[in-house]
C-alpha cells in the first residue's frame, strides 16, 4: 500500500474529515488549495515555497477540532453550524454582534442564553484569543508532527493574522505575517463566499477586506487570476480533487513508507480525539489494545500494522457530529442519535476517497455493527463482520465502557469486561473478547510483578 500512495492524494483526502469538523461543504481545503496555489502560480513562487503552500492550504484546518468543545460551552450552540455562519458574518461591529445575538443560545433557555451573551460582550476578546490560539498552536503542533517543515506549520499557526494587524493570535502586520498564512486566509475567504454567492460575491468580499483582512499585493494577484474562466470552472468541478492532486508541487521525494503512515494516522487520531475532552487519547488506546488483540490472535505483523491504523481512523466520521451532540450528558433524542450513528459513515467515505484506502475504511467504518444485525451504518450481521472489524470493536468498547464520557463515569477493568461479557454472540465476537481478557491478565499479572520486584529491590 506505501508505494501505491502519492502524499498530495492521502493528505487531500483527510482534509475532507477537517472540512466537516468546519461544518463547511465538502471539498473546502481542496478548493482552497485550487485558488491558492494558482494566487501562488502567478506570483511565479518558486517549487519549494508552491510545495509549502499547497500543504498549508489542505491543512489550514488541522487544528479546527480542539475548540470545538469550547465553542459549545460559552456560546450554548452547534460548533459546526457556528464556525461555518460565523465566516459568513461580516467583518464590522453590527455584523459580529448581530452574530453573537443570532447564535449564542439558539436553544437554550433565556436565562442561560443571557447569561452567554453577557458573558461574550464582557470577555470577548479573551474568548476570541482563546479560541483562535488554541486551534493555532494545535494545528501547528501536528503538521509538525506529520513531518512538515516550519513554513507549513506557521502558516496554518497565523491563518487568522490579517494585514493591518487586527487579527490574532499573535497581532501579526504586513510582511511579517507568513506569505503561506496570507494565501491562505485570502482562498478561505474566496471559497465560502464562491461557495454561497458565486464569483461576484467573492470578489465583492475581498475588495472589501482588501488592505485591512488581506495583502493588496495578493488580492491584485487573485484578480489576474479571477480573469481567467478556466479558474472558476474548475473551481466549480465535480472532479476537483483529482485536479487538485495533479497540481501538487514537485518537490523532491516524499516516501510513504510505512512509518509515515503509522504517523498520519496517529495524527488524525488526535485532531478526532481533540474535538471533545471526553475522548482524549481515545484512537491511540483503541490502537493499542487493537494491536494486542490482533497479536494474541495470531493475526500477521504486517496486517497488524495495517489493522492499528485502521483503529487509530475509525472515529475520523465523529468530526461532522456536533460537540452539543458528543458532550451531552443526558439521553440523546431520536434526531441526535441518527447524527452520532452517521459518523461511522462518515468515517467510511472520507477513508474511501482513494482506492488503496478502500479495504480499511470498509473496515473502520464497521466498527459499530454487531453480530445479530442490530448495529450500524449497514446494519451486518455473522460472517459479513470481518475478523478484523470484530478486533476493532471489543477494542472500542473496552475503552468506551473503561473511560469517564459524558453519559457514565470511568469504571474499573472488572466492571467492564462484566458488561462486555453479556454481550457475546450478540454484540461482540467471543474469540476477540476472550483474547482481550487474556491480555489484560498478562498485563495486570506483568504490572504485580514489576511492583513487587520495585519493592523488593528498595
Amino acid at each position: 500500500m506505501a508505494t501505491s500512495l502519492k502524499l498530495a492524494e492521502l493528505i487531500a483526502s483527510f482534509s475532507y474529515a477537517l472540512d466537516i469538523t468546519e461544518g463547511q461543504p465538502e471539498g473546502h481545503c481542496v478548493r482552497c488549495c485550487w485558488i491558492g496555489v494558482h494566487i501562488g502560480r502567478q506570483l511565479q513562487l518558486p517549487p519549494e515555497q508552491l510545495w509549502s503552500l499547497y500543504y498549508t492550504l489542505l491543512l489550514k484546518d488541522l487544528g479546527c477540532s480542539s475548540n470545538a468543545a469550547r465553542i459549545c460551552e460559552l456560546y450554548l450552540t452547534d460548533d459546526r453550524t457556528f464556525k461555518h455562519d460565523f465566516k459568513l458574518s461580516g467583518t464590522g461591529l453590527p455584523q459580529v454582534l448581530g452574530f453573537v445575538f443570532s447564535q449564542t443560545g439558539r436553544h437554550a433557555n433565556w436565562s442561560r442564553r443571557l447569561s452567554a451573551i453577557l458573558n461574550i460582550l464582557r470577555n470577548g476578546d479573551t474568548i476570541a484569543n482563546e479560541l483562535i490560539q488554541t486551534r493555532c498552536e494545535r494545528g501547528a503542533g501536528i503538521a509538525r508532527r506529520l513531518r512538515f517543515p516550519d513554513a507549513v506549520a506557521e502558516g496554518i499557526r497565523s491563518l487568522d493574522e490579517h494585514y493591518d494587524g487586527s487579527g490574532r493570535p499573535d497581532g501579526l502586520a504586513g510582511d511579517v505575517i507568513p506569505l503561506n498564512a496570507r494565501i491562505a486566509l485570502l482562498a478561505q475567504v474566496i471559497d465560502v463566499f464562491h461557495f454561497s454567492g458565486g464569483p461576484e460575491a467573492a470578489l465583492a468580499e475581498v475588495h472589501q477586506r482588501a488592505g485591512h483582512w488581506f495583502d493588496p499585493a495578493l488580492v491584485g494577484a487573485f484578480e489576474m487570476v479571477a480573469a481567467q474562466p478556466l479558474f472558476w470552472a474548475g473551481l466549480a468541478a465535480d472532479d476537483i480533487a483529482e485536479a487538485v492532486t495533479a497540481l501538487a508541487p514537485d518537490h523532491g521525494s516524499v516516501v510513504l513508507d510505512d512509518d509515515y503512515l503509522d504517523e498520519i494516522a496517529a495524527a488524525f487520531g488526535e485532531v478526532v480525539d481533540a474535538k471533545s475532552p471526553f475522548t482524549a487519547g481515545h484512537s491511540a488506546r483503541v490502537g493499542f489494545y487493537t494491536e494486542l488483540i490482533a497479536e494474541e490472535l495470531g493475526v500477521p505483523e504486517t496486517r497488524r500494522r495495517w489493522l492499528k491504523r485502521a483503529a487509530l481512523l475509525h472515529d475520523v466520521g465523529k468530526l461532522g457530529v456536533s460537540n452539543a451532540i458528543l458532550d451531552k450528558p443526558g439521553k440523546l433524542d431520536a434526531e441526535e442519535w441518527a447524527a452520532v450513528q452517521r459518523h461511522a459513515l462518515y468515517t467510511e467515505q472520507i477513508l474511501s476517497r482513494i482506492e488503496p484506502l478502500r479495504e480499511l475504511a470498509r473496515i473502520a467504518g464497521a466498527h459499530h455493527e454487531r453480530l445479530d444485525g442490530s448495529g450500524y451504518p449497514h446494519g451486518l450481521a455473522g460472517d459479513r463482520i470481518a475478523l478484523e472489524t470484530r478486533i476493532i470493536t471489543v477494542a472500542d468498547i473496552f475503552d468506551a465502557i473503561s473511560a469517564e464520557r459524558p453519559y457514565h463515569p470511568a469504571m474499573s477493568v472488572e466492571e467492564t469486561l462484566a458488561i462486555m461479557a453479556d454481550n457475546v454472540g450478540k454484540g461482540l465476537d467471543g474469540e476477540c473478547f476472550a483474547a482481550l481478557r487474556r491480555v489484560l491478565e498478562r498485563e495486570q499479572a506483568r504490572a504485580e510483578t514489576e511492583v513487587c520486584q520495585s519493592a523488593l529491590a528498595a
